[in-house]
């Protein structure tokens, strides 16, 4: 009998649509890796990777999956399988949050943001552990500064957050015999899609040294996974924030985090 053939390694990465899942995506085809594509809107994926094509690179794979389905992973090895290949990078980034008091926001939205926020992103770190143990790879999952932070006005996703750095963290101790890396990802406010998606009327102001690029946070994101970091906060000033929110009791934190919310629901005045 003939040996199957060997299948080919990977870099999966979700959300990449958009922000900073197009700016990993970027960020790992410069860097040698062949890509899959994973995120709802089937025309961004072709659209992104016909751009890394058109710049030398491999031509990335595309899967239009919904991660808020139960059997996306499932779906996921299936897509992996028919086309030869195996992961051996997994980067979870999808992800959507909404502005608003829990109690008066859409309880099936509150839910579906779990399904992709928690659920979706600790069933792919799992799904896929002998091949990131046989190719020596790891786990990118992307979190946030919120992560440290209590969340009134955005609870559930705070708390999705919160669960992805303590998941990270765990795995990152669990998987190191081996030799999977795992690096949790915290940005502070990036420019993106997701102010508009969570219902955030205030933009960001650019000019904060808080503010960081879609492409600045995937190139940090990338560098401490390759090096095996457990945690990675990009921009001194983010991590200022995480080590501040340490020393405040959280009772005091999180009327801080309220007030600062309930300025976002106004829309910013002047230039």
């Amino acid at each position: 009998m003939s040996e199957a053939p060997a299948l080919r390694p990977v870099a999966l990465i979700t959300g990449a649509s958009a922000g900073i899942g197009t700016a990993l995506a970027h960020v790992f085809a410069e860097n040698g890796h062949e890509l899959v594509l994973v995120a709802r809107r089937a025309q961004r994926l072709a659209e992104l990777a016909d751009t890394i094509a058109a710049s030398g690179r491999a031509r990335p794979h595309v899967a239009a999956i919904d991660l808020t389905r139960t059997d996306a992973a499932a779906q996921i090895a299936i897509e992996l399988a028919q086309r030869g290949l195996e992961p051996q990078y997994v980067v979870n980034n999808a992800g959507f949050g909404l502005y608003g008091d829990a109690a008066e926001l859409p309880l099936a939205e509150q839910l579906a943001m779990i399904d992709l926020n928690v659920r979706a992103l600790a069933e792919l770190s799992l799904a896929f552990i002998n091949s990131l143990a046989r190719r020596r790879g790891g786990i990118l999952n992307v979190a946030s500064v919120a992560s440290y932070l209590p969340g009134p006005g955005m609870a559930v996703y705070y708390a999705s957050k919160a669960f992805a750095l303590s998941f990270g963290e765990a795995l990152h101790e669990e998987l190191s015999d081996r030799g999977i890396r795992v690096t949790t990802l915290c940005p502070g406010p990036v420019a993106t899609e997701f102010q508009a998606r969570a219902g955030i009327r205030r933009s960001l102001d650019r000019r904060s040294r808080l503010v960081q690029s879609p492409q600045a946070v995937a190139t940090a994101g990338y560098a401490a996974l390759m090096r095996g970091q457990r945690v990675v906060v990009p921009g001194l000033a983010n991590h200022a924030v995480t080590v501040i929110t340490r020393l405040m009791p959280r009772g005091l934190l999180a009327k801080a985090v309220a007030r600062v919310q309930r300025s976002r629901a106004k829309p910013a005045t002047g230039s």
